[in-house]
C-alpha cells in the first residue's frame, strides 16, 4: 500500500536520528484524504481500513519504512535555538506521485523523539483536525501547502489545559526542509554537510540551478522568489500563520505547521490571533517583513558556500534580500489586480488597491466579504449594485471617494460587466475557514465524538469560490461579540 524511497535518510546522514513511533493503544482511522491518496498513487480503498488505522497510527508500518526524526535549529520569536528538530514528528519516507514529483509522508504527534525537549511528543485531536481543515482549505484556494493524508485517534488522552483525546496526523509535503535545517548545519561549522544539504535541495526543488556558476546564490534567489509569491497569496486571502519562526519556513515554498493560524475576519493590519504572540511579531501586516527577516537568516547560513571572503559573500546576498520587498509587492499587486477586476497594469493600481484596504480600517468590514461584494458591484457599469458592498461598512462614506476611482478604472477597459464580475468571483472566495466554524467543528469532534460538522466544513471549503444559497451561513463571519478577543493556541 505504501512503497517508500528514502533519499533524505540516504543522502543527509547527520541531519536526522532514526526513531520509531510510540505504540498506540487503540488506533482508529477517522479520516483518509482519498483524493490526495490517489494523487500520491496509493490504494485509497485499501488504506481506508483497520489495517490503514494501524499504519497511520504508527503501530504497523510497511516494509521498507525507515522512520527518522529530522534535525533543525531555528529562531523562535526572534530568539535562536541551535537545536530544535522533530520533537513530535517522524518522516516515514518519500513517494513519487502521479505527476512524477517526490513527496514526503510524515507523522505528527507520534510520540517523543530525542528532540522533544521535555515535551510529550503527542498531539491532541483538535489541533490535528485544525491542520487538516486549514491545509485543505489552502489547497483549494490554490496556495502552496502541506496537506493532511490521514488523521487517526489513539485511544489515549494527552494533557494540555485539560485532558484531551490524542491523535496522529499524517502529513504530506514537497519536503520538510526548513530554513532552520540550514541553520542547524551552519552553527555546527560543518561546511561539507552544508554543501550536501544545499546540493540536495537544488536537485530536489530547483534542478534548473544545477551546473550554474553560482548555484548557492541562485538557491537563495529561488527560495526568496517562492516565499515572496507565497506570502503575497497569504495576504490576498487574509491568512495569518501565527508562528513564522525560521523552523516554520520551508525551502520548497509551501505553507507548513498550522498551529495558531487563522483567517482574518474584519480588516485590521495589526490582527493577531496567536495567544503566544504577545508582542504582535507575526501580526497580519508583519508577515512580509518577517519573511524577509527569515530569508536573511537563510542567507547567513549559506555564506560559507559563497566564498572564503565573507565580506564579498555578504555583498552577494544583500541585493537578493533588498529585492524581496519589490518581488513581494509584485506578486501582491498581481493578486490584487485580479481581486479588483483589473485586466491590465497601470501605474496607479498599487494606490487603488491599498486605498481600498484603507476604506475598511476602523469600519468593521469583513475582508473576505468586501472583495466578494465588490464583484457584485462590478456586475453593473454604474453604481446601481453598490448597496451590497456599502452595507458592510459602519459608515459607507469611506467608499465615496474610492468607488468612482475604481469604476473609472474598470470602465476604461473593454470588458463586459458580467464577464468581469465572473472573473472576480473566481479569485475572491466566498468560503474560508471561518474561525467560529472551525471551532464549532473541533468542539463537536473533541467533546462529543461528532465528526459531522468537521466533514461538512471540509466539503464546503473544497469549492471556496462557488456560492451556494444553501451554504450561506458558512460565508458569514461570527457576530462581533463572539469574535472579539478570539485567540488560537499551539497544539504542543
Amino acid at each position: 500500500m505504501l512503497q517508500f524511497d528514502n533519499s533524505y535518510a540516504r543522502d543527509l546522514e547527520g541531519l536526522y536520528v532514526p526513531w520509531k513511533a510510540a505504540e498506540i493503544p487503540e488506533p482508529k482511522l477517522i479520516k483518509l484524504n482519498h483524493a490526495l491518496a490517489e494523487e500520491l498513487g496509493l490504494d485509497a480503498k485499501a488504506l481506508d481500513s483497520p489495517e490503514g488505522a494501524l499504519i497511520f497510527s504508527g503501530n504497523k508500518l510497511p516494509e521498507g519504512t525507515a522512520t527518522i526524526a529530522q534535525a533543525y535549529a531555528g529562531h523562535q520569536f526572534g530568539g535562536f535555538s541551535p537545536q530544535l528538530g522533530d520533537g513530535r514528528a517522524l518522516l516515514l519516507g518519500e513517494v513519487i506521485d502521479k505527476h512524477g514529483q517526490r513527496r514526503d509522508i510524515a507523522f505528527k504527534g507520534s510520540g517523543r523523539t530525542p528532540f522533544s525537549r521535555g515535551g510529550d511528543g503527542k498531539a491532541a485531536l483538535g489541533p490535528v483536525l485544525r491542520e487538516y481543515i486549514i491545509g485543505e482549505a489552502m489547497h483549494a484556494l490554490g496556495i502552496p501547502t502541506t496537506r493532511a493524508l490521514a488523521a487517526a485517534t489513539t485511544g489515549e488522552f494527552v494533557r494540555r489545559e485539560r485532558n484531551l483525546p490524542g491523535a496522529v496526523l499524517t502529513r504530506v509535503a514537497s519536503s520538510h526542509i526548513r530554513v532552520g535545517t540550514f541553520q542547524f548545519v551552519t552553527v555546527r561549522g560543518d561546511t561539507a554537510l552544508l554543501k550536501k544539504l544545499a546540493d540536495y535541495v537544488i536537485k530536489r526543488h530547483y534542478p534548473e540551478l544545477e551546473g550554474q556558476p553560482e548555484p548557492y546564490l541562485g538557491l537563495l534567489k529561488a527560495v526568496s522568489e517562492r516565499q515572496a509569491a507565497l506570502i503575497a497569496q497569504w495576504m490576498n486571502v487574509g491568512f495569518i500563520h501565527g508562528v513564522m519562526n525560521t523552523d516554520n519556513m520551508t525551502l520548497s515554498g509551501e505553507t507548513i505547521d498550522y498551529g495558531p493560524c487563522a483567517f482574518m475576519d474584519h480588516y485590521n493590519p495589526a490582527t493577531v490571533f496567536s495567544s503566544i504572540d504577545e508582542q504582535g511579531r507575526y501580526a497580519y501586516a508583519n508577515q512580509p517583513p518577517i519573511a524577509n527577516w527569515n530569508l536573511s537568516r537563510l542567507a547567513e547560513a549559506l555564506l560559507p558556500l559563497l566564498g572564503e571572503d565573507q565580506d564579498k559573500a555578504v555583498a552577494k546576498v544583500m541585493p537578493v534580500l533588498e529585492a524581496f520587498q519589490s518581488r513581494y509587492q509584485h506578486y501582491w499587486l498581481q493578486g490584487m489586480r485580479r481581486k479588483l477586476g483589473l485586466t491590465r497594469d497601470e501605474a496607479d493600481d498599487f494606490a487603488l488597491a491599498t486605498d481600498f484596504l484603507k476604506t475598511m480600517e476602523g469600519q468593521g468590514v469583513d475582508f473576505t466579504q468586501a472583495f466578494r461584494r465588490l464583484a457584485d458591484t462590478a456586475e453593473a457599469a454604474d453604481a446601481s449594485r453598490e448597496g451590497f458592498l456599502r452595507k458592510l461598512y459602519a459608515d459607507d462614506a469611506a467608499l465615496d471617494a474610492w468607488l468612482p476611482r475604481w469604476r473609472a478604472r474598470i470602465n476604461a477597459e473593454s470588458v463586459a460587466p458580467a464577464q468581469r464580475a465572473q472573473a472576480m468571483r473566481a479569485v475572491n472566495p466566498v468560503y474560508i475557514p471561518r474561525n467560529h466554524r472551525v471551532e464549532e467543528a473541533l468542539a463537536a469532534a473533541v467533546d462529543l465524538g461528532d465528526y459531522a460538522p468537521f466533514e461538512k466544513l471540509l466539503t464546503v471549503l473544497q469549492k471556496p469560490f462557488d456560492e451556494q444559497m444553501a451554504l450561506s451561513a458558512y460565508a458569514d463571519p461570527a457576530p462581533a461579540s463572539e469574535s472579539a478577543g478570539y485567540q488560537t493556541f499551539c497544539g504542543t
